[in-house]
């Protein structure tokens, strides 16, 4: 096997297994478990065979990647090539089904995909059905989605469907079936079509988890080659800093979340301001302990402290994806959940 030393002569799985390394073992462990068993030991094997790999090898091969993903004219991904290439090596339906998955909302059933699913977006499709088919779609959803998109019903039609609801007993096999088979032909198929997410907007969320030193030296080397799209990355990011735009509010809500112990790690390279905001959202006997931490803590390694506010940062990207906490990017004033 080539070794690592010579970029030119780097195959895919060593390329792979490069990027899966430099991202951490955290991230590393997450994108193993979306791979097939064949391409976790096929990277594998490479990634044992990798040996030391200098430092300027893998930030060509970020360079490189970053540049590549961010231009989407030069990408030859795509979902439209990959249904192709799956139609090729699987039963029609069986293709039809994983790209289903692929672009449609998470949820291994019908009606966990459809609990991820916008109630805007529900409630818009919902309200052109008959009163009978919303009543056993709400039926199937969690209380708290199916509420919300009560909510957004027109009231006569959401009325219909509540009575519906009452008088609804078990709802038949066959009946059941009939609903999911038409929610999968024309919601869910069409809701696929109509997703797909900006190759920017991936590479914000790569370099999001790269540590400080990394991500500078790679954003730099962007600027150098694509001024535009590292400027569109940039605004695309959230990243520890940012966290000084956050709420009183919100700043509470995250401080009940994060770990503890990590706090104090984190907060010891912080900007003056971001200190400030966290320290005034705790009890004064908190504040003054969190401080007495900090102090006695002497020097930190820059890596753990860079794992610490990233910890932070995924924290507040959580609480955000729920809907607990508004999160504004890098980019602008506007304020944008996650």
């Amino acid at each position: 096997m080539a070794r690592p030393e010579d970029y030119r002569s780097l195959n895919g799985p060593q390329k792979a297994s490069i990027l899966l390394l430099a991202l951490g073992e955290e991230q590393c462990a997450r994108l193993f478990t979306m791979m097939h068993e064949d391409e976790i030991r096929e990277i594998s094997a490479a990634m044992a065979q990798l040996g030391n790999v200098r430092a300027e090898v893998v930030e060509r091969l970020f360079t490189e990647y970053a540049d590549g993903v961010s231009q989407a004219g030069n990408l030859v991904g795509s979902y439209e090539s990959t249904e192709r290439l799956l139609q090729r090596t699987l039963p029609r339906e069986r293709a039809a089904q994983i790209m289903e998955e692929i672009r449609g909302p998470a949820g291994r059933t019908m009606w966990d995909k459809l609990g991820n699913v916008s109630e805007a977006v529900l409630a818009n499709y919902l309200k052109n059905e008959y009163p009978q088919t919303v009543a056993v779609v709400l039926s199937k959803v969690r209380p708290e989605h199916a509420a919300r998109v009560l909510a957004l019903l027109p009231e006569g039609f959401a009325l219909e469907v509540v009575m519906r609801m009452l008088r609804m007993e078990s709802v038949q096999k066959d009946v059941l079936e009939g609903v999911e088979k038409t929610l999968r032909a024309e919601f869910m198929s069409n809701l696929a079509r109509s997703t797909r997410r900006d190759s920017h907007e991936m590479m914000a969320d790569i370099f999001n988890n790269l540590d400080r030193q990394s991500e500078t030296r790679f954003i730099s080397a962007l600027e150098e080659r694509n001024r535009e799209s590292a400027e569109r990355i940039k605004s695309l990011m959230f990243t520890f800093d940012d966290l000084s735009r956050l709420t009183p509010a919100a700043v509470q809500v995250l401080l009940r979340e994060v770990e503890k112990e990590k706090l104090p790690l984190a907060l010891k390279g912080a900007s003056d301001s971001l200190r400030e905001l966290l320290f005034s959202n705790l009890s004064e006997r908190a504040a003054k302990i969190m401080r007495e931490d900090m102090e006695s803590m002497g020097p930190v390694r820059l890596k753990d402290e860079d794992q610490a506010q990233m910890s932070m940062v995924q924290v507040a990207k959580d609480l955000a994806a729920k809907g607990e906490i508004m999160l504004a990017g890098a980019g602008g004033d506007d304020e944008l959940i996650y």
